[in-house]
């Protein structure tokens, strides 16, 4: 089991990293919050790019050092472009990141999805209901619970999620991270729940899913996917505790929480509290 100590050094190292060498993390998104994904991700210190055609989505699959699919609002196109791209991720030993919205909602969505157990995301980043149902949908032993998926609002806790986190990244052999009151991350052999976050959070179009861009652009640069992961929601948690103290209401919360993001340094990020359990 990795120590506390070490998880935060490879936490801050990603956070460096990343600072440091702008890595282009592209995104093909959910249409509501293209903005919102790109801004974070420029704000943590990398790069956005945001496509959606099939060619696109295999060229820049080759381009970047790690990609962000999300099944937010899905196009007809999209029962292309994103096989498409996942098999030139895999082909490319990539690391890329799924965020399964609404997942069980919808035949293309559902088909979509079960295909990508085939190319075993790096990182799967949703909440509890998505990351149960998508557990459900693959066939995943030990993974427990039924999912109760109401488009993008989960309506179960993280804790009903874990047997499922845990069974997924046992799988793929990456991580999982389920946003809730307090966020989950494991790898399958451990799970760290990280603190802090805003209640604003909520009230705003966006928080998860330029959460999986961030962790994208996290993966660019982290030794491993849990690092990455958890590099992610830390910052998240750091900014969005940050951000809540200085504002009053959810719209000012969205630009002074993209103020934090950038202002956060590789330390803070390493240092948001957090605890280590074994999975």
């Amino acid at each position: 089991m990795i120590e506390k100590a070490e998880l935060q050094d490879l936490v801050r190292d990603a956070a460096a990293c990343v600072r440091a060498t702008n890595p282009m993390a592209p995104s093909i998104t959910n249409t509501v919050t293209i903005n919102f994904v790109a801004n974070a991700q420029i704000a943590v210190g990398g790069s956005a790019a945001m496509v959606y055609l099939p060619d696109e989505g295999e060229a820049m699959a080759a381009a970047g050092p790690a990609m962000y699919i999300n099944v937010g609002t899905l196009l007809p196109i999209y029962e292309e472009t994103l096989p498409r791209t996942a098999a030139r991720l895999a082909e490319l030993g990539k690391p890329w990141v799924l965020d399964p919205v609404a997942v069980g909602i919808g035949e293309m969505r559902t088909k979509l999805l079960a295909g990508f157990k085939e190319q075993k995301p790096t990182i799967i980043r949703g909440n509890a209901s998505e990351v149960i149902a998508l557990a459900d949908l693959w066939g995943l032993e030990g993974a427990g619970g039924e999912s109760t998926v109401r488009g993008v609002d989960s309506t179960q806790g993280v804790d009903e999620a874990r047997a499922a986190a845990v069974a997924i990244a046992r799988y793929t052999g990456g991580a999982v991270a389920v946003s809730g009151e307090v966020d989950l991350v494991t790898d399958g052999e451990v799970v760290a729940l990280s603190h802090g976050g805003s209640q604003f959070m909520t009230q705003i179009t966006g928080s998860g899913c330029s959460l999986g861009g961030v962790c994208a652009v996290y993966a660019a640069c982290a030794k491993t996917p849990l690092a990455a992961a958890l590099a992610a929601v830390n910052v998240y948690n750091l900014a969005g505790a940050r951000a809540e103290a200085k504002v009053k209401a959810p719209g000012s919360f969205q630009a002074a929480f993209l103020d934090e993001l950038y202002l956060a340094t590789p330390e803070d990020i390493a240092a948001n509290p957090f605890d280590l359990e074994e999975a």
